[in-house]
Order: C-alpha cells, then structure tokens, then sequence
C-alpha cells in the first residue's frame, strides 16, 4: 500500500453515512471518492455535499472507479454479511463494517477467513471506545486506580417510536435489526467486555412494550465475569417522549467510575480523581447532522485506519474481539430464548437473530442486471 489517500467508498447512505463522510474530511491520508445507494436520491443527497460521483449500483461504481481501497458497508445490518463477503470475494476491497459488524458470529468467522485468504482487513466500528470517558475509565482499570471490578452496570432509555419502525422494512426484524440490545445497545455490549473483561454467563428476559414489531424493546439481564464480578444491563427504546440516558458505571474495590450523557459521552463520577471529570467528558448535542448519538469516534476510526497502513500499527479492533463481541450479544439472547443462564462459551448461537430473511434481503440487493 502506498502512502497515497486511501480511496473509501460508502456502500449505503442512510442516517450515520454523513456522518462517515465528514469524519474522513478531517483525516489524513484517507479521501471519499464515491457513495452508493439503491436508493440513488439518498446517493446524489452525499455526493453533491461531498462532491463526490453517485451510484445506485455498486458494481457499476467498482467499474467505474477501480482503484478504491476500501469500501465502508453501512448498509442494512442483516445485509452486512452479503455486502462485506461480496466486497472481499468479487472486488478485493477491504471493509469498514459498521455496528453490530455482523448479526451472527459465523457470519464474522467466514468474512475473517475469506479476508486473511486474500490478504485483505476488516475494520469493525466501535466507535465509542474512542470517547475521552470510556479512555479514561480504560486506562484507570489497567492502571489499577479503581482496584479490582466488582460491578459493571448498563442502563440505556432511548426512545424509538413505531414511526421509526415504519421507516423501513428491515427494522425492526430479527433478520435484519434485532431491538434495543443489538441496534440502539450494541456499543454497550461491547463497551461491558472492553472495561469489564470477559463475560461467563448471562440470565436476559426481553420484553417488547412501547412498538408493535417482532424484536425486543427492553432487556433486563444479570452477568458473571469470569472473574467473579458481577453485572446488570438495563436497556429500553420505550422511554418517551425522547433519548434519556446511555451509561455505565464501574464498581470497583478502590473506587467508582460512571460514564453517562446521552452516548457514554460525560465521565460524571470518577472517584480516583474527580477533576478528571470534566476534562474527559465530551458534547455530543452540537454535532452536524443529526450525529448526537455517533459521537466523534469515527474520526479516531479512520486515523487508527491510515495507522494500520503508513505504520503498521494494530487495529485496536481484533477479530477475536469483535467475534466475543458477537458471542455475548447472542448469549443474551439464547438466554431468553431458553428462560435460563447461558454460558458465553458455549458459543452457541440464536435462533432469532440474524435468521435467513430472504424477502426483507432481496429489498436491498442491488440486482445483477442493473447498471445506474
């Protein structure tokens, strides 16, 4: 790889596209060279404000412009498995996968595979990771200033009404979506495994009260690290009339740590030095394009991206990490299915989530024989 821009190109325009887009204007060393969506009007909306050609077909834009690097897939999350193989396997692309990266942990195990065979990198975003808080409270816990974990707590009450449902067809859908834990919680998934360690066993009850669609809009659930420390996640997309809350503390054997605001964005109360707290907490009501809950960690995303190829530093997302990821969000879910505890390492995985929907996926398929 060279030490030119690296070429990304946007497979799929919805809401967090834009806010793709403007983080890869603030970074060196990657451009935007193109956007595509089944959809062309969402397409043409990106491509005239990022000046930057257009395509309703992905095909033809890989035709068209040959030399991207990489292809950004944020397109339907029960599409990402079909999308992100079809960049690796057809076009030689390396991916950025946007959350949850895939629906089912075999589905990130084939594309790993497929990739490593031809020397290509997955990129999967976490973006709030990079959030000064959760870095903060990361780096006091490898430390050792909050002493030894004994409680991680999750609470997220955001508000999804039924018209963003009926947005879309896809939403909603165990095929395509999954509810509060897997679309709107999945950041804190994977935020309870980056702070807290790995997870032994879950007990999860999901309950689907404020919309009629077929996934869960609350989730109550109790977890044991390996070890021995305890956790509960509470999460809703029933709370009205809006966005409310998204947090999580650590209980530690020396202190306390809460990361709360509306996207774990405020380090509110962090007992080893409580002057950290302003310093480390960030504003997220101010971002362009609706971007309150993407935060600013995409800009980070795409620097670690051009470090991995002027410098060869590491993604800071593994495949490992990612894929345990995956496994404890499916656990959660097994959980429920079963009405008892799951083993994490059982690696099992759902039966709903992530399950074959072949009349939602051919909406989103752009057809062969379609050149646009």
């Amino acid at each position: 790889m060279t030490h030119d821009a690296l070429k990304i190109a946007l497979i799929g325009c919805g809401r967090i596209a834009g806010h793709h887009c403007r983080a890869i204007q603030e970074v060196s060393g990657v451009e935007i060279v193109a956007v595509c969506d089944l959809e062309k009007a969402k397409a043409d909306t990106y491509g005239e404000e990022f000046d930057v050609p257009a395509f309703a077909n992905y095909r033809t834009m890989f035709a068209d412009i040959p030399d991207i690097d990489i292809a950004a897939v944020i397109t339907p999350s029960g599409m990402h498995a079909e999308h992100g193989m079809e960049m690796i396997t057809e076009y030689g692309k390396h991916v950025i996968m946007e959350k949850p990266t895939f629906m089912r942990p075999s589905q990130l195990v084939r594309a790993y595979d497929e990739a490593g065979a031809a020397s290509l990198q997955i990129f999967p975003v976490f973006q709030n990771r990079h959030n000064k808080a959760v870095r903060r409270v990361k780096q006091a816990i490898e430390a050792g200033e909050l002493g030894e974990i004994r409680l991680v707590s999750v609470r997220v009450r955001w508000c999804r009404p039924q018209r963003y449902y009926d947005m879309a067809p896809w939403r909603g859908t165990f095929s395509h979506d999954g509810g509060a834990l897997t679309n709107q919680s999945i950041h804190h998934v994977d935020l309870i495994r980056h702070l807290g360690g790995p997870v032994a066993r879950v007990n999860a009850t999901m309950r689907t009260l404020g919309a009629e669609i077929e996934v869960e809009d609350t989730i109550v659930a109790t977890l044991s690290f390996d070890t021995g420390a305890v956790g509960v996640v509470e999460a809703t997309t029933a709370a009205r009339p809006d966005d409310f809350e998204a947090s999580i503390s650590i209980v530690g054997s020396q202190g306390l740590a809460h990361i709360g605001g509306i996207a774990v964005n405020e380090l509110q109360v962090f007992t080893p030095a409580p002057s950290a707290c302003a310093e480390n907490s960030e504003d997220f009501q101010g971002i362009k394009g609706a971007g309150a809950v993407y935060g600013y960690g995409h800009t980070q995303m795409y620097k670690d991206i051009v470090g991995f190829f002027t410098d060869a530093t590491p993604y800071p997302v593994s495949r490992d990490d990612c894929l345990g990821t995956l496994r404890l969000l499916h656990a959660f879910y097994r959980s429920d299915e079963t009405d008892d505890w799951v083993d994490v390492a059982d690696a099992v995985e759902s039966e709903r989530l992530g399950r074959d929907n072949d009349a939602v996926s051919a909406l989103y398929r752009t057809p062969q024989g379609n050149k646009a």
